[in-house]
C-alpha cells in the first residue's frame, strides 16, 4: 500500500492536499509531450505525487520514466503551482488540491512508450496547437509555459 492509499484508508474521499511534480518534457522541435491516463477524459502532463523523502526533482524523473519509458535530463523549474484551481475530483471520488512544482526538461534516453497501466497514450504537441481537453489542474501549467515561449495561452 502506497503513502496515498494509506491517507485514504483514513481519511477516505475528503479533499488532500498533495504535494507532486508535473514535466513539460520538450522534444527537439520544442513539443511538448501531453499524456492521457485510463479513466480521466483529457491531456495532462507526465508526473504525478510525492511518496515520503522524495524531492520534487526524483518524484518528476521516477514517474516520467514509469509512465513513458523516458529518462530525463536537466530539470529546470518553470514554477510551483497550488490555489483553487488545482483541485481536482478523480472519477471515482478522491478529491485533492494539488501542490505541483512544474518542470521543463528534454529526454536524455529511454524510448518513448505507453505504459499501458496508467497510460492510455502520449504524444508531442506543438505549443500553438495544444488540445483544447486539458484536464484543469494542468491548464495553468500548460499556459503559463506556452506564455513563457511566445504560444498560445489562456483557452
Amino acid at each position: 500500500m502506497n503513502y496515498i492509499q494509506q491517507l485514504r484508508s483514513v481519511v477516505g474521499t475528503r479533499p488532500l492536499i498533495l504535494p507532486g511534480t508535473s514535466v513539460l518534457v520538450l522534444d527537439d522541435d520544442g513539443r511538448v509531450l501531453l499524456v492521457e491516463r485510463i479513466g480521466i477524459a483529457g491531456w495532462g502532463l507526465p508526473g504525478g505525487f510525492m511518496e515520503p523523502g522524495e524531492s520534487f526533482e526524483e518524484v518528476g524523473r521516477r514517474e516520467v520514466l514509469e509512465e513513458t519509458g523516458l529518462e530525463l535530463g536537466a530539470l529546470t523549474l518553470l514554477g510551483v503551482f497550488s490555489g483553487p484551481e488545482y483541485y481536482f475530483r478523480y472519477p471515482h471520488g478522491d478529491e485533492v488540491f494539488n501542490v505541483t512544482a512544474a518542470y521543463t526538461a528534454k529526454p536524455l534516453g529511454g524510448e518513448l512508450r505507453v505504459d499501458g497501466v496508467e497510460l492510455s497514450q502520449c504524444r508531442y504537441f506543438a505549443v500553438d496547437e495544444l488540445p483544447a481537453d486539458i484536464i484543469g489542474p494542468e491548464m495553468p501549467i500548460v499556459d503559463a509555459y506556452a506564455k513563457l515561449v511566445g504560444g498560445q495561452s489562456d483557452r
